[in-house]
């Protein structure tokens, strides 16, 4: 799948003359009142990561954004989609070292927030730098084309805000990597770490031969079987043409071929109890091979939200009054 707006596009109107003369002067001062107090204003890589709520949006998005390009991960715990994500965004905000500050946004508990970047669907990520929003993308990417994104975003507040980003304590470093060097390695490490580096590059075919390799040899792994779920429908979309699955869904209400494919990228986008209702609806007005195969979608689909979601306990009672 191709990510929606993973571009700068949009990027001249942020940059506004008289906006990017005051983010600039708002940098320096920032600088120069650390200076002025004898400090670096260092922070520890732990810091370029933090949870944003509707009361803290303004001290810690709006008037970090003078000092710093925020990226904004709009996410939710029911999204699996989010889980794949969010952890790379988060190593990259360490790797970037400072250049940029992550910011996470639960949209289940800041839904103000939501309406007002208009977010359709989730994960979506965007940018605030000098105060100006700015959409990033929306749904799964590559780590390629998040890099890429991400560098386009940094030039352009160096460049043209003057926004150098934040300080990384350099001491803090070496006791995270020996930290994580003594974490010990489980039997299978290995190959779900090859499954999460083929998700980050796009290779979904890859992933899913990496997570078949583990529930080969221990068919009862939790980790794999979810990514595996979640590696198979990525691998179902990468190729679709959305405009036109969304018009044959439209045009073909009781094709369950045309609906499932609808449900997939319904999933994909975040629109959740949408995958699942158009499933149920399928199964509800169809028979014989076309139900069962809308059914066994439906209950894949299921693996990929997880079971403990209350969206999957509600899906599957309103599954059983279709079938019976």
């Amino acid at each position: 799948m191709q990510p929606r707006n993973m571009s700068m596009s949009g990027v001249v109107d942020l940059a506004a003359v008289k906006a990017a003369q005051e983010a600039k002067a708002k940098a320096e001062q920032a600088r120069a009142e650390a200076a002025r107090q004898g400090g670096t204003g260092a922070v520890s890589p732990a810091d370029l990561v933090i949870d944003v709520d509707e009361a803290g949006f303004e001290r810690d998005v709006l008037q970090r954004s003078a000092e710093v390009p925020v990226v904004i991960d709009f996410w939710a715990e029911w999204c699996q989609p989010c889980k794949q994500l969010s952890p790379v965004l988060e190593r990259l905000a360490v790797e970037y070292d400072g250049r940029f500050l992550l910011a996470k946004i639960d949209v289940d508990a800041n839904q103000m927030l939501m309406q007002q970047f208009g977010v359709q669907g989730i994960p979506a990520v965007f940018a605030v730098v000098a105060g100006q929003a700015l959409p990033l993308f929306q749904g799964a990417a590559a780590e390629t084309q998040i890099r890429q994104t991400l560098d386009q975003l940094v030039q352009v507040a160096e460049q043209r805000f003057g926004l150098t980003g934040l300080t990384v304590d350099p001491e803090a470093r070496p006791g995270e990597r020996e930290e994580a060097a003594e974490t010990p390695a489980g039997p299978y490490d290995a190959l779900l770490e090859a499954a999460v580096q083929a998700l980050d590059a796009g290779d979904f075919g890859g992933a899913v031969r990496a997570y078949q390799n583990v529930l080969t040899d221990d068919p009862g792994n939790t980790e794999a079987k979810l990514g595996l779920a979640q590696a198979e429908l990525l691998h179902r979309v990468q190729e679709m043409d959305p405009q036109q699955v969304r018009r044959d869904a439209a045009d073909k209400p009781g094709d369950a071929r045309a609906q499932i494919a609808a449900a997939d990228l319904d999933l994909v986008g975040g629109h959740v109890e949408d995958a699942f209702g158009r499933l149920i609806d399928t199964v509800a007005r169809t028979a014989g091979d076309e139900r069962d195969a809308a059914r066994l979608r439906l209950i894949e689909l299921f693996e990929v939200v997880g079971p403990d979601d209350p969206r999957v306990a509600a899906a599957r009672r309103a599954l059983a009054r279709a079938l019976f």
